[in-house]
């Protein structure tokens, strides 16, 4: 009995030194020296996503440019602003004739025909502001029937 004694104590206390030298080997550093790697593309895109809220545009040949500044870089660049919707029914065909109706007025406008199940929609311009919009869709409704003001990503000439 006293042996089976002594073997239980023998068996706790190493029960208790292997889960002490567990924990210690589960436990963190605390003084740990961290390093970061990031590629070059990864602070490119960070970059790019700081400045888009701005409207600029990170040139591809020079990675050291100046956050604000903006560059022409011959890529699309869209900002929130207003275009002006001249067609909204389910027939492809008037819709394309809408768009080309506006073409022939208006050369210098872009034109953009989505389909939104189950309307096609003509929408023209990219306008930042509201009172261009509006002074464009007052011309447009002698025109076209049904001429509403929609608030979408718009192309900014860069």
């Amino acid at each position: 009995m006293l042996i089976t004694s002594c073997l239980k104590q023998i068996f706790i206390a190493l029960g208790l030194l292997l889960f002490c030298f567990i924990g210690k080997a589960i436990a963190q550093d605390e003084k740990g020296i961290v390093e970061e790697h990031k590629s070059i593309l990864i602070e490119r895109l960070q970059k790019e996503r700081m400045l888009l809220g701005s409207n600029t545009v990170l040139s591809p040949a020079d990675e050291s440019s100046k956050p604000g500044v903006p560059l022409k870089t011959g890529r699309k660049v869209t900002a929130r602003g207003y275009r002006v919707q001249i067609y909204s029914g389910s027939n492809r065909n008037e819709a394309y004739s809408a768009q080309a109706r506006f073409k022939q007025i208006y050369k210098d406008l872009n034109t953009y025909v989505g389909y939104q199940q189950p309307n096609y929609r003509v929408k023209v311009g990219d306008f930042t502001s509201r009172s261009q919009a509006q002074a464009l869709m007052n011309q447009l409704k002698r025109d076209f029937s049904s001429v509403f003001i929609f608030t979408e990503t718009i192309n900014i000439e860069n």
